[in-house]
């Protein structure tokens, strides 16, 4: 993996907020018709959730989808991964009591491209631009005792979207896509009764390695929901 991929994903989605700009300065004043609101939920490295708003005649069948999405993870913490004194996270929990929990958010925002109706009442949108991933796990060992690990990454994700009106403006909607997010610096807060530590590992620490591990978060993540949204 390239070592200057964060500073990609900065530009690219630099890039893509001009073109954006672009676009809207080519549409002139004529006002945006059909704007979607929408809400789905299903998986996406956990139980997830997505607001979004779409735009999808910016310029012809060429659109612009802005979206945040929150997920519980499935699995916070590496059962495999063993800590200092070589003892694996599953055994901790089954023998010490630990718990794990963690989230997912990610804020996307992406082109789109409409391929209208592929079926009787269906209609067909792709997209595909650039992610920003907050990623949370914290390890509990009791009430003064715990492990946080964040990590906040850019990424880059297609998809696409299919619509089925219900009636009115009130749709059917389904999302399947593929996320992934490139490797970036873990903070740690390690709490041990009451007082919390706080440490930066960044890709290139020789610890890096051992909380990469410990922490789940995706590298690639793919996605599968449900749900509706309105046209305005």
């Amino acid at each position: 993996m390239l070592a200057d991929e964060p500073t990609l994903m900065k530009n690219l989605m630099s890039v893509t907020l001009l073109a954006i700009a672009a676009s809207t300065a080519t549409a002139g004043a004529q006002s945006l018709r059909g704007v979607e609101l929408g809400l789905t939920g299903g998986y996406a490295g956990g139980l997830s959730g997505e607001a979004f708003v779409h735009a999808p005649n910016v310029v012809g069948p060429v659109g612009v989808k802005a979206g945040v999405a929150v997920a519980r993870s499935a699995d916070a913490i590496n059962d495999s991964s063993k800590d200092a004194l070589g003892t694996t996270f599953a055994d901790r929990k089954t023998k010490d009591g630990f718990t794990e929990s963690g989230s997912q958010t990610v804020i996307s925002l992406d082109g789109t491209y409409s391929l209208g109706e592929v079926a009787p009442g269906v209609d067909t949108t792709l997209y595909a631009g650039g992610r920003y991933g907050m990623f949370r796990a914290t390890e509990t060992a009791n009430a003064t005792s715990s492990t946080a690990y964040s990590s906040n990454s850019f990424g880059i994700g297609a998809g696409v979207m299919a619509s089925y009106a219900l009636s009115g403006n009130i749709s059917l909607v389904g999302d399947l896509g593929v996320d992934h997010f490139f490797k970036s610096a873990i903070n740690v807060d390690a709490t041990n009764a009451g007082t919390t530590t706080t440490f930066n590992y960044p890709t290139s620490d020789a610890d890096y390695s051992y909380n990469d591990g410990r922490f789940v978060r995706p590298g690639t993540n793919f996605k599968a929901r449900v749900g509706i949204k309105a046209t305005f």
